[in-house]
């Protein structure tokens, strides 16, 4: 005999407005209670909205919100904590000064009595720990952790308050695949006790393998739901953006002339991060260029040397046929390199600058945007209002702090700053995180119409299925070391994925003389 479904949590009527914009219309959903409900949408369709709403942060301009049968107060996150509700956003809200433990226990105990339950909290932890498979040390700072590592800390942070409903937005978009088999394990076992749990993503595959049923909105309204069972990817896209979701051609490249190479290149470690170890890698016109890896094996420094960030300690840094004598990121920009950044909160945009202000970040002493040290505004809101139209930045208007947007749209306005500047060489590290699939078909086949008018490109990325469809050469980065070129078709994911294992190269290569 089936059990009977017992609702979790009730979502009725939610319409939440930010002055013209309606975010969200009318929008009604329910989870019950040992349910993973999948929110599919459009970068900007009001998924984030909806689930701030859900937990406090937004107040509705209509609708109510249920949980357990009990209606919560508008607006009020201690409500929405004290009946069970936890989320983890897709940027972590962690601080870096703080122990796990710290942080973990932030604001659920009285600062003047929690010295004296330190003890208990480390064995509630360290049992939680043990019994979900969150291995991380209470004592650690969590500015000394992984990526991976922080996400547990998320999680730990969420169980440790006792939710019992749990709202994961964008949960994998900094992992890599081991790390996300790790959370999916993770998050089965605390389904099996009753967690009930709002999964968002843009990653059809896994929410095939983590959901029971599905809910997809479209421009803030319902555009419908499904059990995953009786349904597929494709599907699914279809039913995300109103059509199929065609993936670009990739024609046979035609490379042209070296435009920038690393010769010898070596970095320092940071940390327990490598850098460069004699790294040589050449750029060519009309290539593109994909390097394949698991996350923190020298990445961030070939983006930053790439970008000029970093200066090599050792080898030099060659544009066109000349070597850089000294290498910066205005130098960098200007001898026509742009960069689409690994974290575009962190270095891609600035907060409270607006839309326009963020468009011309990297070009704005150029001639296109200002004369005698005096910007054009009106040049800088015409860019960054065609920015906005040609790829769909969904925003009150040019004149919004950036930090207001979405993650994938704030991706968007970075993409189209760098691609409509018509750049020689295009860094493109992590170009699609946060992004929709209709989206990433057209990032991609930007940065292929790129390569077409002869720029170079470098794409870095975690996603072996980007790297292997985009790039017409593959390098794999393994603990700062370059791996070979390998050329499109010639190796399979297995095959790759030993070099990403650092096996590759422990293997002695006969000479073939």
């Amino acid at each position: 005999m089936t059990k009977e479904a017992v609702e979790a949590l009730s979502l009725n009527e939610i319409t939440k407005r930010f002055g013209e914009l309606t975010a969200n219309d009318a929008v009604s959903l329910s989870v019950n209670v040992g349910e993973v409900v999948a929110l599919l949408g459009e970068n900007g369709a009001g998924k984030t909205t909806l689930m701030n709403t859900l937990f406090g942060q937004y107040t509705a301009d209509s609708g109510t919100v249920r949980v357990f049968g009990e209606t919560l107060p508008p607006g009020n996150s201690r409500a929405a904590l004290d009946a069970g509700v936890g989320m983890v956003h897709q940027h972590f809200t962690l601080a870096d000064n703080l122990t796990v433990q710290e942080n973990i226990t932030l604001g659920v105990h009285s600062l003047l009595k929690f010295s004296l339950g330190r003890a208990a909290a480390k064995a509630q932890i360290l049992a939680l720990s043990k019994k979900f498979h969150l291995a991380v040390s209470p004592d650690a700072y969590v500015g000394t952790l992984s990526v991976g590592e922080r996400q547990r800390v998320e999680i730990l942070k969420a169980l440790y308050r006792d939710v019992r409903i749990l709202i994961l937005d964008e949960p994998t978009a900094v992992l890599t695949p081991q790390e996300t088999d790790d959370l999916f394990a993770t998050l089965r076992l605390a389904i099996k006790e009753g967690l009930s749990i709002i999964f968002i993503s843009h990653k059809l595959h896994e929410v095939m393998a983590i959901a029971d049923r599905v809910v997809v909105l479209r421009h803030g309204k319902m555009a419908g739901g499904v059990k995953t069972k009786d349904t597929d990817k494709n599907a699914l896209a279809a039913m995300m953006m109103g059509t199929e979701a065609t993936p670009p051609d990739v024609s046979p490249a035609k490379p042209g002339a070296p435009l920038l190479a690393l010769r010898t290149v070596t970095t320092p470690d940071i940390g327990s991060t490598p850098g460069l170890k004699s790294v040589s890698l050449t750029l060519k016109a009309g290539q593109i260029i994909g390097l394949a890896g698991v996350s923190g094996n020298g990445q961030a420094a070939m983006a930053d040397v790439v970008g000029g960030v970093l200066s090599p300690s050792e080898g030099q840094v060659v544009l066109g046929s000349e070597t850089a004598q000294k290498w910066t990121p205005r130098i960098a920009v200007q001898s026509g390199i742009a960069r689409i950044p690994e974290d575009r909160h962190k270095t891609g945009t600035i907060a409270d600058f607006d839309l326009v202000e963020n468009a011309i970040l990297e070009r704005y002493t150029s001639a296109d945007f200002s004369k005698s040290g005096w910007l054009n505004w009106s040049k800088s809101r015409a860019f960054a209002d065609a920015i906005i139209d040609k790829y769909d930045v969904r925003c009150p208007g040019s004149d919004t702090p950036i930090r207001l947007l979405s993650g994938g749209n704030m991706q968007k306005l970075i993409l189209g700053r760098v691609l409509e500047a018509n750049p020689q060489i295009i860094l493109a590290n992590q170009p699609v995180r946060g992004l929709d699939i209709g989206a990433v078909n057209y990032v991609h086949s930007q940065l292929l119409a790129a390569r077409e008018r002869g720029a170079a490109v470098l794409l870095i990325s975690e996603d072996l299925d980007e790297v292997m469809a985009l790039s017409d050469v593959i390098h794999v980065i393994a603990d700062g070391r370059l791996s070979p070129e390998f050329k499109r078709g010639d190796m399979t994911p297995a095959q790759l994925g030993l070099w990403m294992a650092g096996q590759g190269f422990e293997v002695d290569i006969p000479d073939a003389s």
